[in-house]
């Protein structure tokens, strides 16, 4: 009986030293605190887009754009912090790295399609009528 109280004991030693070195592993456990933290911010970085777009607080249409996505990128990064747990820390680094090439490949392609459809749109529409009556 008390080799099996050693055994059990010693089991859940290793459990716990286990688990412990789960959590030095840089994944961040979140708390009730933290959950509402990220919804309370969450919530506010829609209601301010809105208020601003429902009553065209800017005047320029081009400058709320360039605002709301401005609290678009603020939100998502509350977004990877509060919700998603990510940081430099957790999985070794790995996630954030990940996250970084990600982002990467997104604006080079986001940039890249802009700039074509504006130039197709600059180098392939008329100008005017009158040119388009002078084409063959």
């Amino acid at each position: 009986m008390s080799a099996h109280n050693e055994h059990s004991s010693h089991g859940h030693g290793d459990h716990g030293d286990h688990h412990d070195d789960h959590h030095d592993g840089g994944e961040s456990h979140s708390t009730f605190k933290g959950y509402a933290i990220g919804f309370v911010l969450s919530i506010i970085l829609t209601a301010i887009p809105f208020w601003l777009v429902m009553n065209n607080v800017l005047g320029s249409s081009g400058r709320t754009a360039l605002v709301v996505l401005a609290f678009a990128a603020v939100q998502i990064v509350v977004h990877m912090i509060y919700f998603l747990h990510m940081n430099t820390k957790s999985e070794g680094g790995w996630n954030m790295l990940a996250l970084i090439f990600t982002v990467v490949l997104v604006v080079i392609t986001m940039a890249g399609s802009l700039w074509v459809m504006f130039h197709l749109n600059t180098n392939m529409m008329p100008v005017s009528a009158h040119e388009m009556r002078n084409m063959p």
